[in-house]
């Protein structure tokens, strides 16, 4: 199986419960390595152009003005088959319908603010990891 890179995004209802320590311990002891990481906020417009592919859906405007509502923390992880791993690692996006012991069991409240967004294939990962991050930005985590 080939190494992959998966995006996660820690989401501001995660950063305003004090959880990114624990979530990211979470990520890190299912044996992801975190090759890219930094805290920002987005605005409407970064947000909005993240999540574009949403915009018909009638929950868009929703998700950009939580996306912009506070501080995230956007990581690339590195692992093999680290797109389905993380997934299951992180649970169902409504967290009353995720597994016992995922992260959105555990810490989310609605579908809306479900604690951290994960890549849902690899071209993607691709994709999300640019709108965050240069190449020069991922360090080899060789560790």
């Amino acid at each position: 199986m080939a190494v992959e890179r998966t995006l996660t995004i820690l989401k501001p209802d995660c950063v305003k419960k004090n959880l990114i320590g624990e979530v990211t311990q979470r990520i890190q002891e299912a044996g992801f390595k975190i090759v890219a990481m930094k805290m920002t906020r987005l605005t409407k417009d970064t947000a909005g152009g993240f999540y574009a592919v949403h915009k018909e859906r009638p929950f868009f405007g929703e998700l950009v003005e939580f996306m912009s509502s506070g501080a995230c923390v956007p990581m690339i992880l590195e692992k093999e088959n680290a797109i389905a791993d993380f997934r299951k690692l992180i649970g169902a996006t409504n967290p009353s319908e995720a597994d016992a012991g995922t992260i959105r069991a555990d810490f989310a409240d609605s579908v809306g603010e479900n604690i951290v967004h994960g890549s849902d294939s690899v071209e993607n990962g691709k994709i999300e990891a640019a709108y965050f991050f240069a190449e020069s930005d991922v360090v080899a985590n060789n560790a």
